[in-house]
């Protein structure tokens, strides 16, 4: 799932996904109050299984971190892998983001170097857990 409020990076992001070959298919959220409805109403159609959610910190409703708190006190859920991808470069951020236990934080520059280095890490995430179908 991408939780991502720009639709801007959306288009970028998938693009990265048709350039590099990954077929598998994202949910989009716009926010993390979003996102958070979308990942329950999937849980009760599929066995528990970790979700790939890639996320914005900076978003209306529910941030990122608001979005975080949320997730890893839900007992479905907690175990869900979280690559943070934003523009913040806040210390603060990036350190309540690690306490929460993100697997990546990328900050986001539109440069080439932090987009392959998010497009590796979902790949590799890809080719090592198996991803609920839809």
């Amino acid at each position: 799932m991408l939780v991502e409020d720009d639709d801007v990076d959306v288009m970028v992001f998938e693009r990265g996904l048709k350039k590099r070959r990954l077929e598998h298919r994202f949910g989009r959220a716009r926010d993390g109050r979003e996102a958070i409805e979308m990942l329950r109403g999937l849980t009760a159609q599929v066995p528990p299984e970790p979700f790939l959610v890639l996320l914005d910190i900076n978003m209306p409703r529910m941030n990122g971190h608001e979005f975080l708190d949320e997730l890893r006190q839900d007992g479905v859920l907690a175990q869900s892998v979280v690559i943070v991808l934003t523009t913040s470069d806040d210390v603060v951020d990036i350190r309540r983001a690690y306490e929460r236990n993100v697997a990546g934080y990328i900050v986001k520059n539109g440069e080439a170097e932090s987009q392959d280095r998010l497009f590796s890490l979902v790949d590799n995430f890809l080719r090592t857990v198996t991803l609920p179908t839809s």
